[in-house]
């Protein structure tokens, strides 16, 4: 088989559905419509909401912060629906990868799975970096200190080391998705529930102390801020897709899949609308640069008995953004272990559980490493940038699968494609806009990361591949 040929071959939706109903090779369903909205809106909100919104009002775009979460919402939204839409057609473990592997071929497939790792496995350092911030806030309270050198990522200038709380934070997730999806799943729902309960008190109790005053001027930074704003506050909406990677784990994923994505991503656009509005209306948006803005917001009226409920909240939230990111992340070297592009270890499953415990547990000692050790300004816009590509590559994907299989059944279809494929072409048109408003470095340190995987996939997985096994055993 030619070179060209190899890189092009693509697997076919019966294949990935022949995955599906072995037992031996498939994942447990035990997943419902609520649980992957939960697991949606765990995802999601977390560090974008209670971190990142006073950095991006702050430095970027001002009381217009709320434009720049509406910009990265229709950015997410109609990527939301592509998604939707691929994953009620082809329900199987994998996300973007998969998709990519029927519509556009294998090398592309391998690219947007490595792209995916490097999304969730950066996001889940991130992550545990914010979450880090938040505890040690909430220790400190309790006049409890941990030595200097375990509180942040290494910084010979500082003389830190590692941040210990994001190590230990990773090794407690670690076990509990280990136990198993359903037990996951449940424990997520309770935190879940508890993190919109506490943005809803701080809606409750912030309102009466916004001061119109506070949002001029609205865009003290221009419209350039406010796309500066939403390309860094589109981490805040990061996470819808980690359900698709959840597609095999569902009973019924043809109807469930696209509820759980869209409804998931309207709550969390509802609630960042309504925060940031809330956020600046308090405090003059020049002082709201710090690590736990919501926190601070209330502090800073007076409202500290609220103030500790927030932080206590904030950490509940960003652990479920760890859980189900670890989860995704999980998912994606297993999908790309059972094809044969990753070494095989790790679509392991367990036999109890049936989850796959090897892949977590190297997807837990690669987050620890990098959460440890590297610093949260670093990991943020790396994670953009690899979900914005995934993002364009299954908008479009979505418009080339319905050109090559008409045929195939969709529970769920994104209005007129592929006549007039709107929905598609804003998606790439938002999120390449976001891409386009990233920082020179960042766009370096992602190509980077793709020739590395490109030089991967020649080495092993172009061999490997179970398409290339069958290739060899037809010829022969």
């Amino acid at each position: 088989m030619s070179w060209k040929n190899q890189l092009l071959r693509k697997k076919s939706v019966a294949q990935m559905l022949e995955h599906v109903d072995k037992n031996e090779s498939s994942l447990k369903k035990s997943l419902g419509a609520f649980d992957l909205t939960m697991l949606g809106i765990g995802a999601i909100m977390g560090t974008g909401i209670f971190v990142l919104t006073g950095v991006a009002a702050a430095l970027h775009a001002g009381p217009a912060l709320v434009l720049s979460f509406v910009i990265a919402a229709l950015a997410c939204v109609f990527a939301a629906l592509c998604y939707a839409e691929f994953a009620s057609t082809v329900p199987v473990s994998g996300s973007a990868y998969t998709y990519s592997y029927a519509a556009f071929g294998e090398f592309v497939a391998w690219m947007i799975g490595w792209d995916l790792i490097l999304e969730y496995g950066v996001a889940c350092a991130a992550v545990a970096s914010g979450w880090s911030g938040y505890a040690q806030g909430l220790l400190a309270g309790f006049n409890i200190h941990l030595p200097h050198a375990l509180t942040s990522a290494f910084d010979a200038s500082k003389g830190t080391i590692m941040d210990l709380p994001a190590v230990l934070i990773i090794v407690i997730i670690t076990a509990l998705l280990m136990k198993g999806t359903r037990e996951s799943a449940s424990l997520n729902t309770i935190m879940v529930l508890i993190k919109v309960a506490v943005v809803v008190l701080f809606l409750v109790v912030g309102v009466m102390y916004v001061k119109p005053e506070n949002w001029s001027p609205f865009m003290p930074f221009g419209f350039a801020g406010v796309a500066t704003g939403a390309a860094t506050v589109f981490f805040a909406f990061i996470g819808f897709d980690a359900v698709s990677s959840a597609a095999e784990e569902v009973r019924n994923p043809q109807r469930d899949m696209p509820i759980g994505i869209i409804s998931s991503l309207l709550v969390c656009t509802i609630l960042y609308i309504a925060v940031s509005l809330t956020l600046t209306g308090i405090v003059p948006y020049k002082l709201l640069n710090v690590k736990n803005p919501v926190a601070f917001a209330l502090s800073y009226v007076n409202q500290d008995w609220v103030a500790g409920f927030i932080s206590l909240g904030a950490i509940v939230g960003i652990t479920t953004v760890l859980l189900v990111m670890m989860y995704g992340q999980a998912r994606m070297f297993f999908a790309m272990s059972r094809d044969g592009l990753l070494p095989e270890l790790f679509s392991h499953l367990h036999p109890r559980t049936q989850v796959p415990q090897k892949s977590t547990l190297v997807v837990a000692a690669l987050v620890a490493t990098f959460g440890g050790l590297l610093p949260l300004s670093s990991l943020a816009q790396l994670t953009n940038i690899g979900t914005l590509f995934a993002f364009i590559l299954v908008s479009i994907g979505l418009v080339v699968l319905r050109r090559t299989h008409p045929q195939l059944p969709r529970a769920f279809r994104v209005p007129f494609v592929p006549f007039v494929p709107f929905v598609p072409f804003l998606s790439v048109l938002f999120c390449g806009y976001l891409v386009f408003n990233l920082p020179p470095l960042t766009k370096f340190g992602f190509l980077g990361w793709l020739s590395v995987g490109a030089i991967v996939y020649f080495l092993y997985g172009r061999k490997h591949s179970r398409l290339a096994t069958k290739d060899d055993s037809s010829q022969t």
